[in-house]
């Protein structure tokens, strides 16, 4: 047990506020070690002159930051933050599964696995569109087409302005960054407006790789709570006061996994709260390209805080890697730069391609015939699962799955995976530990390339739905 003892005399704000910083402090500077245990909370409170619950108030706030962790009859443990700054716990050991994310990918390129378990748009014949846009630029730039790009051309953010502009809102086109793609976008956003030790606000449920490599660029993620329609203002802004995040991500416009979709009400309650905190958003809108938002972007609410990001990985093809980023005026360049540093950038070719198919039309035109597939299959599961609860959109090529009694969610993966269909869990797409059980899986159906097997897949899961858990049992 660790030996130690703060100083509560000097500081402001409530004691617990103040022992919270102190044990922060503490960890930081390496006085707490990782892998240290804190003194007992009653020991800890005789010898400071303060009530139990003053102690348990911090540890827990410490706690919710991601410091420690404490298990009942064990005590309390002191889990980050580690050189880098981001915080020791099970995450880190989930980040990276390459061992079993080959198997499970020869096992796929075998025909032997069906993925429901991946969201980029289905699969549409574009081979004649590509190749004679293709011909255009090599007639056009016949040196540059083995070139990366070294400056930026106002086609190219003119592509990105008709890309993310909507009824509600058109994005000024000199703010417009092209990127590789818009997990790349987020994460050049994140290394460029924050520094390694700042907190990364992010909804419980999201796309977790944005929380995973904000931790592995040393900054510390934050799980905000959410309902029906997303992150809850008052959560968010309880975490701003307490805990100070410099940036949250955020998908307003098509929520995954959840399919959330956030009203024009608490759009502009989150922007009030990112202008009275100097928050940063992230606005991820890859999804709600596809899906005609009643409600206004973040970004016309709050243009100098929000980077309004999207791309066509699910509403075009994925291969493309064409995402483009509305930055908040004099930022652009930083999310550039950050861009070629950390994925060297982005090729000529691509990057023009992309804007030919925008300007030209032909990406509009073939958004609308991923649209119409994914359309058919969401109709085939709506089909499949009728009589059981879930979240879906005509719109959305996945579902937000609530198991029955007395499925957990990770023991219907298992068993899935037997029946030969990969699909998410909902520890997935949690952002940090917690306690709280949705008992729901994600089933995402725009991989197969053949509707039969997205229909034979679909019959599979359903039959274990059916079957309930009795019918599992593992023998490992």
């Amino acid at each position: 047990m660790t030996t130690w003892l703060p100083d509560l005399n000097s500081g402001d704000g409530p004691l617990y506020v103040r022992l919270a910083g102190r044990i922060e402090d503490a960890i930081e500077k390496g006085a707490l070690p990782v892998g240290s245990k804190l003194p007992p909370q009653r020991n800890l409170a005789y010898d400071l002159g303060v009530t139990v619950g003053t102690v348990s108030r911090a540890y827990s706030i410490v706690r919710e930051r991601g410091l420690v962790s404490g298990e009942v009859g064990r005590g309390t443990y002191v889990t980050g933050p580690n050189k880098s700054g981001t915080a020791h716990d099970e995450a880190d050991s989930i980040i990276f599964t390459p061992d079993a994310n080959t198997r499970i990918a020869d096992r796929y390129a075998a025909g032997e696995m069906v993925r429901f378990d991946a969201s980029a748009a289905p699969l549409v014949p574009i081979a004649d569109t590509l190749e004679r846009l293709t011909a255009e630029i090599i007639e056009d730039s016949p040196l540059q087409i083995s070139d990366y790009i070294r400056s930026v051309s106002p086609n190219w953010q003119s592509a990105g302005e008709a890309w993310m502009s909507s009824r509600h809102w058109r994005p000024e086109r000199e703010n417009i960054a092209p990127v590789q793609g818009v997990h790349s976008g987020i994460v050049a956003i994140i290394a460029a407006m924050t520094v390694p030790g700042d907190k990364i606000a992010v909804e419980e449920l999201s796309y977790a790789n944005v929380p995973r490599a904000a931790q592995m660029i040393g900054r510390r993620p934050l799980s905000v709570p959410m309902d029906q329609y997303g992150a809850i203002p008052a959560a968010l802004e309880h975490i701003c006061a307490q805990q100070h995040p410099r940036l949250v991500f955020l998908m307003p416009g098509l929520q995954n996994p959840t399919l959330a979709v956030m009203p024009e009400e608490r759009r502009r309650e989150i922007a009030a709260i990112a202008r009275r905190y100097n928050l940063l958003i992230i606005e991820d809108n890859v999804y709600g390209c596809l899906h005609e938002d009643d409600a206004p972007p973040l970004a016309s609410m709050a243009p100098e805080l929000t980077f309004h990001v999207s791309g066509m990985s699910k509403s075009v093809a994925a291969g493309l890697r064409a995402a483009w980023i509305a930055c908040p005026p004099h930022t652009a360049g930083r999310v550039l730069t950050a861009t070629r540093l950390l994925t060297g950038g982005k090729t000529f070719l691509m990057t023009e391609l992309a804007a030919r198919m925008v300007l030209s039309g032909e990406a509009d035109a073939i958004k609308q015939r991923v649209a119409a597939e994914i359309a058919e299959r969401v109709a085939m599961v709506r089909d499949a699962f009728d009589g059981y609860e879930f979240n879906s959109s005509e719109t959305a090529p996945f579902i937000w799955l609530k198991l029955p009694e007395p499925w957990l969610s990770s023991t219907f993966k298992t068993a899935a995976e037997r029946e030969k269909v990969l699909i998410d869990t909902e520890d997935e797409f949690k952002t940090g530990r917690s306690e709280r059980m949705f008992h729901r899986v994600r089933i995402a159906f725009s991989n197969p390339v053949n509707r039969d097997t997205v229909r034979s897949a679909l019959a599979r899961l359903r039959a274990l739905l059916e079957s309930g858990a009795g019918a599992y049992e593992s023998y490992d």
